[in-house]
């Protein structure tokens, strides 16, 4: 996955994040090195936030939509200006929407089965799904088999304490949500966790 400026690969996930507070949060993660936002459909009024973003970061960031469930909802988030689409299951409907719009599409993933599902819809990067509930021996298995141009990245219950041995494992980036942003977390500490996480980041990946 390649994010703007040669960024960590790690995206943003603000679920529940607000059209008034989305620009600061997103100016304090723009500052602390992340280059990829998403803003869950399931939040408060979502695709204005998701307008208000691409207008002011749309150049030097990626931004988009998750838990995207329908190929309708590519097209608001498409008209809304995002250019991601991050959901998750596998939905081919959703897949080739975002594929035929040029957008960049993340359908998430569990099995072997699942990914290559994916895959056959067109989509070129996947999110393991949820990633800590599978691990990165599961990871590593999957791996085996997938096509090694496929991007993957793990979502779900991974943060600062946990990128080692994914890392390891051969994950290309992270989706982190929580551990970055939470409701009612200032736009200050949400910068100060993903600074934190990005340093985890660049110690893990400089260890390995």
């Amino acid at each position: 996955m390649l994010l703007p400026d040669h960024a960590p690969p790690i995206i943003a996930i603000l679920r529940g994040v607000t059209p008034p507070e989305v620009l600061d949060v997103a100016a304090a993660l723009f500052q602390a090195g992340v280059r990829g936002i998403e803003v869950p459909l399931n939040s408060p009024a979502a695709l204005e936030s998701i307008a208000l973003l691409s207008a002011r970061f749309g150049k030097t960031c990626l931004c988009g939509a998750g838990t995207v469930l329908r190929a309708a909802a590519v097209d608001e988030v498409h008209a809304a200006g995002g250019r991601l689409i991050v959901a998750p299951n596998v939905d081919p409907g959703v897949i080739r929407r975002a594929c035929d719009l040029g957008l960049t599409v993340i359908p998430g993933f569990a099995t072997v089965t699942e990914a290559f599902q994916a895959i056959d819809a067109g989509a070129r990067i996947l999110k393991l799904f949820p990633a800590g509930t599978y691990g990165p021996a599961h990871l590593r298995a999957v791996r085996e088999v997938l096509p090694r141009d496929i991007t993957i990245l793990a979502v779900g219950g991974v943060g600062a304490a946990t990128l080692a041995p994914w890392i390891a494992a051969g994950i290309d980036g992270f989706g982190v949500g929580g551990e970055i942003y939470r409701p009612g977390r200032t736009a200050a500490e949400v910068g100060h966790r993903a600074s934190q996480l990005i340093a985890a980041y660049h110690a893990a990946i400089t260890a390995d």
